[in-house]
């Protein structure tokens, strides 16, 4: 796992080794930059495969191309029997290598035979382009950007900050993505002229021609009829356990996140399973009895006796939120991120990689949200009598949320702010007027819209497809990669392997849910095979107890950021942000959305933009 860099443009040369050092806690053990053509590319290692021959940039034997790659190609192996087949010879273990062979022998279509996570860029330089592509549900991220007929290309933004030819203005648009689900939805950033590449996209960019990014794989719709129950359940055994087999593929020390919930828990079952040792756990004990799963992680990790290391939560006082919000490249405001970049700090101390369940929730139907469809708010007349009122305004706007109805309901559930003017989520009360117009709130929803209608519209197979290039990739997986790359771990997530994700979406989705709720097939997995505390109980989010902490050991350092809006981000609505901090003090209030702007004040300390 690395942290890449590319640069095509001479205004980029005087600066490029001050922000590939931005990377440096992605890739702690080596730096390494190379001049190849009219483009400088930066490599960030953290040594994993191959620690002596898989170094980075790379160059093809002919010189002609050059390759930067984040990630982790599962089927390096096989990719590389069938290009000595054909003729390839190679010179080292790497998975890096294959990669860089495989597009010389099959060119942009290497990219539909990796399964892994990645996100790469090579140039080539005879012709001067660029070719970029990141991983079907962008488990890794990578941003691009064009400025003064060049282009930067990075695993983050952070490198594009020090770069002081690259302009930091305020992407409205990203800004409202940000309001609205708690980080920026690709490929929209908080900066004008950075764009993250989508998920399954790729990018062909040359000088003075540009490039447009397009999609070289799509989620599938669901194609297949869903097979018995029980021959569903052992296929789904068989894929999760050669996923997580596949996966346990190094040369360093691996473990594993136990949360104590369905989906770690069956990782470990079968990293313990595929004969891992020695077997090291790591957790998050809570002092909350609504937040805490840590006996249940102690439990598994007793069963399959592992070396299990915990941490406390109390820990998270507002140095530590102070230091975690300091290491993210953009705002992300999951407080999930928060204990996740605390237990990857402890994990990194014990190993270099860990396995996580993330994806279970979205691929195998986790999430109540997902019993939720347009179908079960209907329309009245009721309704209809109050929309026509509203237009006229007749009627007060607070009362907008109950003039919903159907698909327009389902999505105001979804996000925090929005087009909803008057009305408590009405994303105008938190904007001067001229940053909320070049917002274009109308537009919030867009890509969800596009996303679910792509599927069929707002039934449960079209809003779990949704998720994917949206809470899953822009939020989950974005949380999981910046906490641990911050401390130099890899963290890999099986549960969103290939064969997994290619059977799972061509079936229905009704095949995740039964009388017991969502997630029907992992949860018959772990009856099968973990402790009934772990499968028999309500299900259980990884958060942190935000009112507690913002009347608590974070308060004075919220305060603080809280009182800077004015002067750090003169585009918000100050009295509406104090407001929202006054709230949160006397335990009302939408603390989630305080937190949201919190963690967007602290970013601009350190990333100013301009308007």
């Amino acid at each position: 796992m690395c942290g890449i860099l590319l640069a095509v443009g001479a205004d980029f040369r005087a600066d490029f080794d001050a922000a590939l050092a931005t990377l440096n806690s992605r890739g702690p053990d080596a730096r390494e930059t190379l001049a190849h053509g009219d483009a400088l590319l930066g490599h960030a290692r953290l040594a994993v495969i191959d620690i002596a021959g898989g170094r980075q940039p790379m160059t093809a034997a002919n010189g002609r191309l050059a390759l930067v790659y984040n990630g982790e190609i599962y089927n390096f192996a096989a990719l590389r029997r069938e290009l000595e087949a054909a003729g390839h010879a190679f010179a080292t273990r790497s998975d890096s290598e294959v990669l860089l062979t495989g597009y010389l022998h099959w060119g942009e279509a290497v990219v539909e035979k990796l399964d892994g996570m990645f996100a790469f860029a090579i140039h080539d330089a005879q012709d001067g382009s660029v070719f970029l592509a990141r991983d079907r549900v962008g488990i890794k991220p990578l941003f691009w950007g064009e400025h003064a007929n060049g282009l930067v290309v990075a695993s983050t933004l952070a490198p594009f900050f020090a770069l002081a030819a690259f302009p930091k203005k305020l992407d409205a648009e990203g800004l409202r993505d940000y309001l609205a689900f708690q980080t920026p939805l690709a490929p929209h950033t908080l900066v004008r002229d950075i764009h993250a590449l989508s998920p399954g996209a790729c990018l062909r960019w040359k000088v003075g021609a540009g490039g447009a990014a397009r999609q070289w794989w799509t989620i599938p719709d669901a194609t297949e009829k869903a097979p018995a129950r029980e021959a569903l359940v052992e296929e789904t055994d068989r894929l999760l356990a050669q996923a997580v087999k596949d996966q346990l593929v190094a040369d360093v020390p691996l473990g594993a996140f136990l949360s104590g919930g369905i989906d770690s828990s069956l990782v470990v079952h079968y990293m313990a399973q595929a004969g891992a040792q020695p077997l090291k756990t790591f957790s998050v004990r809570f002092a909350e009895a609504g937040f805490d799963e840590s006996p249940h992680a102690r439990t598994v990790a007793e069963r399959y006796g592992t070396e299990h290391h915990v941490l406390d939560a109390p820990e998270l006082d507002a140095d530590t939120l102070a230091a975690a919000l300091a290491d993210l490249d953009q705002p992300l405001a999951d407080p999930a991120y928060i204990p996740t970049w605390a237990l990857s700090r402890l994990t990194r101390q014990h190993v270099t990689v860990a396995l996580s369940g993330d994806g279970g929730d979205e691929l195998f139907g986790g999430y109540p949200r997902f019993l939720d469809g347009a179908d079960r708010y209907p329309d009245s007349a009721g309704k209809r009598l109050l929309r026509t009122l509203l237009r006229h305004g007749l009627a007060p706007a607070s009362l907008r949320r109950r003039a919903l109805a159907g698909a327009e309901l389902l999505l105001y559930r979804r996000v925090e702010l929005g087009d909803y003017p008057g009305s408590r989520k009405d994303l105008r009360r938190y904007l001067v007027p001229a940053v909320a117009r070049a917002a274009r709130p109308q537009d919030t929803l867009e890509l969800w819209r596009t996303l679910a209608a792509r599927h069929g519209g707002y039934d449960r197979d079209a809003l779990l497809r949704a998720d994917l290039w949206t809470y899953l990739s822009e939020n989950c997986l974005a949380k999981t990669d910046r906490a641990s790359m911050a401390h130099g771990l890899e963290v890999r997530v099986p549960l969103l392997a290939n064969a997994l994700q290619d059977r799972m979406l061509s079936l229905p989705s009704g095949v995740h849910f039964d009388a017991g709720g969502g997630k029907a097939l992992l949860r018959a997995l772990a009856r099968r095979h973990l402790p009934e505390t772990v499968w028999n109980r309500k299900k259980h989010g990884f958060s942190v107890p935000l009112r507690a902490n913002f009347a608590g050991p974070w308060r004075d350092w919220c305060d603080a950021q809280v009182a800077a809006a004015k002067m750090r981000a003169p585009w918000l609505d100050a009295a509406a942000i104090a407001a929202l901090g006054k709230g949160g003090h006397q335990g009302h209030g939408n603390v989630r959305l305080l937190y949201t702007f919190v963690v967007l004040l602290a970013w601009l300390e350190t990333h100013p933009l301009e308007t």
